[in-house]
């Protein structure tokens, strides 16, 4: 099929580039990103004066007409899979779902299917605007194979691009369960010696470094001070359990969002997630600190014992400050149950 034609007509005092002018002046309707209407220049998909032009920075001036060619909405090249899906809220831009352990978001060499992504192309049943020109999920931030928890994921090329905004501005209220092992304590001599930790008013633990590929490892992350993507993680204990004090239920908050950030603080401040294979989740309990049963659980316990409980964002088309909490899985919730006595 041939491509469709947008005319925009520039309005007055234009910013004095193409590019911005076209980002303030397509229609919202036309639901085209700042990051799109980039690529479409750059693919000498627009006409100024009659003329293509793929140089973003040229002037313009009011009552120009601008054209965009608008190639057809592709098909993805992932396959649609009829997957249970746990569906929180869903509209014509977005939508949010809440990921089981054990689901990979997005198909990857090894991961082929069976993925979130799978699930969602199914769902929508090829009812997508389209992302970036495709007919795709915007996945705008991911959570890890074996953490379960809340995701928000676009519809449309406008929500993608006010998603990616507000993560990036780190705008996002994310706050994710723990258990660890354990009492990170505020007072301790110890965790307060730890290079990057620092605490806040409130008992917050507040771990700060950059967070880069390990040395020698490359599947795992690792805490570094100058060099890698700069990682915030707030910690607030909210239970602890034992006698004496083995592991802990702890509140994480998010203020950047980097590859294992939570599991690499956690375990830099000395307090590793129960259950991690990566970043030594199977620590020795004291004999007899905890009930029989919380023992054989814990022994059981073949993920690590993390969840993302609450998503927050503003709608990035109607404005509206959305927020959604979702309850432990069954897992994390008996193991807490049995540790309780």
């Amino acid at each position: 099929m041939s491509d469709s034609i947008l005319r925009v007509t520039i309005g007055a005092e234009p910013p004095p580039r193409l590019d911005k002018a076209l980002a303030r002046d397509v229609p919202e309707e036309a639901a085209l990103s700042r990051t799109r209407l980039a690529k479409l220049i750059d693919e000498g998909a627009v006409r100024h004066a009659g003329q293509v032009v793929t140089n973003p920075k040229i002037s313009v001036t009011e009552g120009d007409v601008i054209e965009i060619a608008l190639p057809e909405v592709t098909e993805s090249h992932i396959e649609a899979e009829k997957l249970p899906l746990d569906v929180r809220y869903e509209d014509d831009d977005l939508i949010v779902v809440m990921k089981p352990a054990g689901m990979v978001v997005h198909p990857a060499p090894g991961t082929p299917d069976g993925t979130l992504v799978n699930a969602l192309l199914h769902h929508f049943g090829g009812k997508l605007s389209g992302v970036g020109g495709v007919g795709r999920p915007g996945i705008v931030h991911r959570i890890d194979k074996d953490t379960s928890g809340l995701l928000v994921i676009a519809k449309s090329d406008r929500a993608h691009h006010g998603l990616a905004d507000q993560f990036a501005a780190h705008s996002v209220e994310r706050l994710y369960l723990a258990l660890v092992h354990g009492h990170p304590d505020p007072a301790d001599p110890r965790l307060r010696g730890v290079r990057g930790v620092s605490i806040e008013p409130g008992a917050v633990i507040k771990v700060t470094s950059d967070l880069a590929r390990h040395k020698t490892d490359r599947q795992k992350q690792a805490v570094f001070f100058g060099h890698g993507k700069h990682a915030i993680t707030r910690a607030r204990v909210l239970e602890v359990f034992g006698t004496p004090a083995q592991l802990s239920l702890v509140e994480c908050r998010l203020e950047t969002g980097r590859t294992h950030q939570i599991r690499v603080h956690m375990a830099h401040a000395g307090h590793g997630l129960i259950g991690d294979p990566v970043y030594g989740g199977r620590r020795k309990v004291a004999k007899g600190a905890l009930p029989d049963e919380a023992m054989v659980r814990l022994a059981a316990f073949d993920r690590q014992a993390l969840h993302a409980a609450v998503l927050g964002f503003e709608h990035p088309v109607s404005g509206e400050t959305i927020r959604f909490e979702a309850a432990l899985p069954q897992d994390m919730d008996d193991l807490i149950t049995s540790l309780r006595g």
